[in-house]
């Protein structure tokens, strides 16, 4: 397989400028592109045990036969090799993407928590404002009885 990294796109995670939506696209990218790799890996996989079964059935003693085979068994063993590097570098690109969507997430939860919280540009009560009691100018610092 040839090295594909030069012609696709590359996601700089590092970029404020990315949305989720656009982390969320690439995870499902990466996640096609790894069953499309599975699926040929599959196929070879097959086509080699057919090679051998047709091997056996017709001449087992042709020697050309086998260094065929053998030839083609040393390409999809190294095949494989490289799904399982791809695959475990695509786990890795999952398991940081879902920490930073958890994080998101997170933060997204406590900033909603912060707004519950956070006073109505109309509430004028607490401290800075007067009370309706008061009349204007006057101060206290003795608490008043609710009722009189």
């Amino acid at each position: 397989m040839a090295d594909q990294t030069d012609d696709d796109e590359v996601f700089d995670f590092s970029n404020v400028e990315f949305t989720r939506d656009d982390l969320v696209i690439a995870l499902n990218d990466m996640v096609k592109e790894y069953r499309k790799l599975s699926h040929s890996f599959e196929e070879a996989k097959a086509e080699n045990m057919s090679i051998k079964s047709s091997y056996i059935d017709s001449n087992s003693d042709e020697f050309e036969d086998i260094d065929i085979l053998k030839t083609e068994l040393s390409k999809l063993q190294a095949e494989n090799e490289m799904l399982k590097d791809e695959t475990s570098e695509l786990k890795a690109e999952i398991e940081a993407l879902n920490q930073l969507v958890g994080s998101w997430n997170h933060s997204s939860r406590v900033l909603h928590k912060l707004n519950e919280y956070q006073k109505q540009a109309s509430d004028k009560t607490g401290i800075g404002f007067n009370d309706s009691e008061f009349s204007e100018g006057e101060t206290s610092t003795q608490s008043r009885p609710a009722y009189d």
